[in-house]
């Protein structure tokens, strides 16, 4: 399984995966909000800031989680 079929799987079997995921989407989505807007202020870019270092780390504790089932199931 490569690493997009197991995320996929993750997504649908594993509950903690999935809210990963789904913060991790929601942040993307904010951040091109930001970057969509004409005029960022100084708390537009402190919260870019922000959504970028959240989304890298919900990214880290998913690629965890992948890492933690690819190393199970090969062990088989």
């Amino acid at each position: 399984m490569d690493e997009t079929q197991v995320k996929e799987y993750l997504i649908s079997h594993d509950q903690e995966f999935r809210k990963l995921a789904e913060e991790h989407k929601n942040f993307e989505l904010r951040l091109q909000e930001l970057h969509q807007k004409p005029h960022r202020n100084e708390n537009d870019q402190f919260e870019e800031t922000r959504l970028k270092k959240k989304k890298l780390a919900i990214k880290d504790q998913m690629q965890l989680i992948i890492s933690r089932y690819q190393t199970q199931h090969t062990a088989r």
